[in-house]
């Protein structure tokens, strides 16, 4: 008896020396990461992202080199990692720091791209691995793997787009690309969902009809979800104002609530991704103008801090992952046949993206009245690549189904995990190396500014018909000169009453003085900013969506 609780003693401590060790090893490949990226930041080509799977894969032939072909990675890849601990506060920090007046001025679009065009893409790569497949040595194949190569497939990388695309440069291509990676991965998960939770084999009305009522309710009550708690939190740090006693508490309150959303949308079965985005695009415009300054500060890097972090260390984690000797001895007896699944599904992505984007820009750009807003075919070409990218939801999905799937071959299994392996590195090296200099090349710096101060003119032009019935007789002179369209059409594109117009009324009125926000934060004799939580009537006017 003594003997066994010895032995099960020296293997705990020689298992938790081991990890420890990784761990360690683990923690200065992050810091490596970190600086060779700050090194190499003015580069024209390099992205952090990149830089990591470089590493990665680097690491990881090291280690496959030291271990005599034995392993690969330090960490062995787990989709509950990725998806519990390392994408929420990617995407909740994306949600919490986006333009949201930029992005529900295209909301429709970014919505029709994320969800139409997923499922176009869906469609496409779904049908098409099943008749092109039938001409490789793949194995054995149900209909519910073609299917789930079409959810698995179909979602974009939105960690990644933010390393290759600037906010402050491309505005609308980033609210575009990053918007869309957000409601498309959200969609393709839902997909995934589906594909797993509804016999699919045969299909018919009733199955199809069940299955799109679900996709909706996903969507929308994952929406409701996030917008939920941030107003919960929202209201409690309003009610309680913890920041007049300590800062701590209402910074550990939101980030806990944030985490919370995601949490929430994981037991219930609903989207994480999109509950958690929501929920940080509520709190950026509620939550955050009621506590202190100093907490807006930390908040602020915090969140930008753990997204950060949370980035480098999926690519790494993947870059490292990729070299699994365990994947790739079964793809060497036929490695023909794992190029040509390769090269099948990367041609597929390729189409299926064009076959949404396009068409998808010509009908919104037939809703934008201004010559300026409208999505040209070079901002519609960047739109396409960018979007490319596969990334780390690829891979856990990939895992989730092949890894565990019971009637497929082991030899198939590798085939489609080391495949989505290789379509995830291709286009992540390829298409993010590429990004920034394709986006200098068709829309130079000069373009950005121009626009933007087009786009401010186009604003003051819209409303000159407006205000030339005003009292002034200047106005009145120039507005002579100024073509005026028909009344329907004048109430269409340029409305006295604009949706934003009501929003705000109702946010002003009913929403702000419940939950706070910019103008509406309480005062607290005594607080370390007491001054500047006093309500401004002048910043009542400021309008954030």
């Amino acid at each position: 008896m003594e003997v066994s609780t010895l032995v099960r003693l020296g293997v705990r401590s020689a298992t938790s020396e081991a990890s420890v060790d990784s761990i360690t090893l683990f923690v200065v490949l992050l810091c490596l990461c970190i600086v060779i990226g700050h090194l190499l930041e003015k580069a024209r080509w390099m992205t952090e992202s990149v830089t990591a799977l470089l590493i990665g894969l680097c690491i990881g032939i090291v280690i496959l080199l030291t271990t005599k072909g034995k392993s690969s990675h330090i960490l062995v890849f787990n989709e509950d990692l990725f998806f519990i601990y390392l994408l929420p506060p990617i995407i909740f920090n994306a949600g919490f720091q986006v333009k949201k007046k930029r992005f529900f001025q295209n909301f429709m679009t970014i919505t029709s791209l994320g969800a139409v065009g997923s499922l176009v893409s869906f469609v496409i790569i779904w049908l098409g691995s099943m008749h092109l497949f039938k001409n490789l040595d793949v194995g054995f194949l149900e209909m519910g793997d073609y299917l789930a190569l079409g959810a698995i497939f179909s979602a974009t990388d939105s960690v990644c787009t933010l390393q290759v695309l600037n906010q402050d440069e491309t505005p609308l291509l980033y609210s575009l690309v990053f918007g869309e990676g957000v409601v498309n991965d959200a969609t393709s998960v839902v997909l995934f969902n589906a594909i797993q939770k509804f016999d699919l084999s045969r299909i018919n009305s009733t199955i199809a009809l069940k299955f799109s009522g679900n996709f909706v309710f996903l969507l929308l009550t994952s929406m409701v979800l996030g917008a939920a708690v941030g107003l919960l939190s929202a209201y409690i740090i309003k009610k309680l104002y913890l920041g007049r006693h300590s800062t701590d508490r209402e910074v550990a309150l939101m980030i806990l609530m944030a985490y919370l959303s995601y949490m929430a949308a994981e037991l219930f079965n609903l989207s994480g991704i999109l509950t958690v985005f929501f929920c940080g695009l509520v709190m950026s415009h509620y939550t955050w103008h009621n506590v202190t300054e100093s907490s807006r500060v930390t908040t602020k890097h915090a969140f930008a801090t753990f997204s950060f972090v949370s980035e480098i260390f999926i690519f790494l984690y993947v870059g490292m992952d990729a070299l699994d000797i365990e994947k790739w001895k079964f793809v060497k007896e036929s490695p023909g046949t794992s190029i040509g699944v390769s090269s099948i599904l990367l041609g597929l992505v390729l189409v299926g993206r064009a076959a949404f984007v396009f068409p998808l820009c010509f009908l919104s750009n037939l809703t934008r009245t201004s010559q300026i807003d409208k999505i040209g075919f070079k901002q519609q070409v960047t739109v396409w690549w960018a979007g490319l990218m596969r990334g780390a939801v690829s891979v856990a999905l990939a895992y989730n189904w092949f890894a565990m799937s019971t009637h497929t071959q082991q030899r198939g299994i590798a085939i489609m995990i080391t495949s989505t392996i290789t379509v995830v590195l291709f286009t992540n090296v390829v298409c993010g190396l590429l990004t920034k200099p394709l986006v200098r090349f068709l829309l130079p710096q000069q373009n950005h500014l121009d626009s933007m101060m087009m786009s401010s003119e186009s604003e003051m032009s819209l409303a000159m018909p407006l205000l030339a019935n005003e009292e002034d007789p200047k106005s009145n002179m120039s507005s002579d000169n100024i073509p005026r369209p028909s009344s329907l059409r004048m109430l269409l594109t340029t409305p006295t009453r604009s949706v934003h117009y009501y929003w705000r009324m109702f946010d002003d009125g009913y929403m702000r003085p419940v939950f706070g926000g910019r103008g509406f934060v309480p005062y607290a004799a005594g607080s370390p900013n007491e001054n500047m939580h006093q309500p401004l009537l002048s910043e009542q006017k400021i309008v954030e969506l």
